[in-house]
């Protein structure tokens, strides 16, 4: 298996730089983002919300496994093993308060690496900061200034996952009313149960970017709103990956709920 998957090249990042915090957040954020299979003892009962992962111990430590590919899982286990396809961060959700590590691909990629128990809560920490929601009024919008291109990278890669939540994405330099201003990224005709996913997907962007004390507000208007068309007039547009025509909807992506996770046994 000589593909390169998009977790190998962070972690050769990440390795590479080993002083570089915006690697270290690099790999964390496509950790998090990837769909990951966990290997189970036994295959998941349909009816019950609760996994029972295999537990490996390395010394004084408790891993769980997961892998970036089925044919990684299947080179580890040398057989047919159980497993469930879940995100990082719903591993990492189920993990929190547990005091087990995770083992990513262990002996079959070159992004094979144990991550101990603190990295693990530190993940589901990070991952659960919700932002905090506002209202303001914008008087003014004019091109954006002064960002990193780490910033402009990790919105452009979140939102490359986000097919069909809105149309397209938008950011711009804002003022507003009562004198304050930022940078806004504001969303335009995103379906409505997604703004929250939308809005943490920003946060995270903003987060693992690596910029310290960064603030960046995010907003969502209908394409009909005359303060959109004058969002993408000065903004930096995103492009969101629609839905092929003849699909109405995006099926939720395993582990993406954050209120119906699997649970550990």
């Amino acid at each position: 298996m000589t593909d390169t998957t998009p977790l190998d090249a962070a972690h050769a990042a990440m390795m590479a730089a080993p002083d570089s915090d915006t690697a270290r957040l690099g790999f964390y954020e496509r950790l998090a983002d990837c769909e990951l299979f966990l290997m189970l003892e036994a295959e998941p009962d349909d009816t019950d919300e609760t996994v029972t992962p295999e537990l490996f111990d390395v010394g004084d430590a408790r891993y769980v496994l997961v892998f970036d590919r089925l044919e990684r899982l299947a080179a580890f286990a040398g057989q047919t093993a159980a497993y469930v396809a879940l995100s990082g961060r719903a591993i990492a959700g189920m993990l929190q308060g547990q005091g087990i590590g995770l083992g990513l691909n262990p002996d079959v990629a070159p992004s094979s690496v144990l991550l101990p128990a603190e990295a693990a809560e530190w993940l589901a920490r990070t991952l659960g900061n919700a932002p905090d929601e506002v209202e303001a009024r914008i008087t003014q919008v004019e091109a954006p200034a002064g960002l990193p291109d780490s910033l402009i990278a990790a919105i452009d890669t979140k939102l490359a996952t986000a097919m069909g939540l809105a149309r397209f994405a938008c950011l711009a330099g804002v003022h507003y009313d009562g004198g304050g201003r930022g940078h806004l990224l504001a969303f335009v005709d995103a379906v409505p149960q997604a703004q929250d996913a939308l809005a943490r997907a920003a946060a995270e962007a903003l987060t693992f970017s690596g910029i310290e004390a960064g603030e960046m507000d995010v907003g969502f208007f209908s394409s009909a709103d005359p303060l959109a068309a004058k969002l993408e007039q000065y903004g930096l547009r995103f492009d969101l990956p629609q839905l092929p025509e003849n699909v109405s909807s995006v099926p939720a992506a395993p582990g993406s709920d954050p209120e119906k996770p699997p649970r550990l046994k």
